[in-house]
């Protein structure tokens, strides 16, 4: 200690009123929480996005060696190309991120409250790929802590004059880098989830294209050599990317190497639409982190009800009349061959004889068909059921009776639902739930 004050005190004047000021403007940017046990920061002069996370008393995991990095909202909608892009980013979509943009500029923070207990930030967005454009859109982030968990709460309200519906993107929920000290990647997924099977280290590329990999216990983590670190736990993601770029076991905030993960969901993002999501970070050893998940594990069985929202379902061919869903979903099926398809799921078909599908149809024809998916196999002819259907108008539940299909075995990891086979102009279905949940159907 004595050695680190006698170099504070040589070094010039000049150089220790520079040192001093950046010490004063980190102090001033940085809005920050500690609860005694974790610490989190958000950078109101980067949009709020989070730039801090550690223990009380340990250094910060996070990187910020560009703009695009940090802890923050990343969303992707089309048109791609969206404008002219930077050169080195071609034909990139649509897509606001939390702290600014490749040109180095900065999103600015609307509003911005911290009571000492939790966070809250609104900020605009700027383009990633645009140079110091402003979504036509906000973002939202809520902060709590509890012991070693930080709670996030993150928000888009889009604002778009442009009414396209496009198609479902990859979304990160959210984006997580960290620095390089942690920089080794675990994560579960087996087939076997909550079980205490052996998690499993991901073997990375030392830069991307990342690593991808369903997370069957919804949960990915980046620790250092002794096995401590970020866990990162979204209960309604089964899909991750991750990865680590650059030389790893050492770097701080400002430099290259860093390691990756988002939690990512296909997502279709209207015009207006308001999409929330959360997410847990944890910080401590594997153990503890899985202990967390564990004691908060969600619901597998599909229970899927489009009173306000898709559900995370996704088209092909097919279109809704968007935002806002006011009961059930109002399904286009006028084209060739039109479904919707699931998130990614992992349950056991014993757990699911039945699925229950409650629909309206208004088509000139009316035979659906019910796909699934498993580990080693996608939607195929030989994994599905034809449903008959009454194409009367009338909203009805319809039974799919599954437990006497040989392939409705093992672990179910997708589903994907044809209203039509084909439909001609004007046809349409409108969809409430599908789901293992008999109670759904009154």
């Amino acid at each position: 200690m004595a050695k680190a004050c006698t170099a504070v005190l040589l070094l010039p004047l000049a150089l220790l009123a520079q040192t001093l000021l950046a010490q004063t403007l980190l102090a001033q940017t940085l809005s920050s929480i500690d609860n005694g046990t974790v610490k989190i920061g958000v950078d109101l002069d980067l949009g709020g996005s989070i730039t801090w996370v550690s223990r009380s008393d340990g250094p910060n995991m996070i990187n910020s060696a560009d703009l695009g990095r940090q802890i923050q909202q990343s969303y992707y909608s089309g048109p791609a190309p969206y404008r002219t892009a930077h050169p080195a980013w071609p034909n990139w979509p649509w897509n606001p991120i939390s702290t600014g943009d490749v040109y180095k500029n900065p999103s600015r923070v609307l509003r911005h409250r911290n009571d000492g207990t939790s966070l809250y930030v609104r900020s605009v967005p700027l383009q990633w790929a645009l140079n110091n454009v402003p979504c036509e859109c906000t973002f939202e982030t809520w902060i709590t802590l509890k012991g070693s968990v930080i709670a996030v709460k993150a928000r888009l309200n889009n604002l778009r004059p442009d009414r396209t519906q496009y198609r479902a993107y990859d979304q990160e929920l959210p984006a997580v880098y960290t620095n390089g000290p942690w920089h080794r990647l675990f994560t579960y997924d087996g087939e076997r989830p909550f079980t205490g099977a052996p998690l499993r280290q991901v073997v990375q590329n030392p830069s991307p294209p990342w690593a991808s990999w369903q997370a069957t216990e919804n949960w990915a983590a980046l620790v250092d050599e002794q096995g401590f670190g970020l866990g990162v736990f979204h209960a309604g993601v089964m899909r991750f990317l991750g990865g680590f770029h650059g030389r790893p076991g050492s770097g701080g905030a400002k430099d290259d190497a860093t390691g990756y993960i988002a939690p990512v969901q296909r997502e279709i993002l209207d015009h207006n639409i308001r999409y929330a999501y959360e997410y847990k970070l944890i910080v401590g050893s594997l153990a503890e982190i899985r202990e967390y998940v564990y004691a908060h594990r969600p619901p597998r069985t599909p229970d899927f009800v489009f009173h306000r929202d898709r559900q995370h379902f996704s088209y092909t061919n097919a279109t809704d009349t968007g935002m806002p869903v006011r009961g059930h979903l109002r399904i286009a099926v006028d084209s060739t061959d039109p479904y919707v398809v699931s998130p990614p799921l992992h349950f056991n078909a014993a757990d699911v004889p039945k699925l229950y599908i409650r629909a309206a149809y208004h088509t000139s024809r009316a035979q659906a068909q019910l796909f699934w998916s498993t580990p080693s196999r996608g939607f195929s002819e030989a994994q599905s059921v034809r449903i008959g259907a009454t194409n009367d108008g009338v909203m009805r539940t319809y039974e799919v009776d599954l437990s006497a299909n040989p392939s409705w075995s093992g672990i179910i990891t997708g589903l994907r639902f044809d209203p039509v086979d084909n439909g001609v102009p004007g046809d349409f279905v409108d969809l409430r739930f599908i789901s293992s949940n008999a109670r759904s159907t009154r």
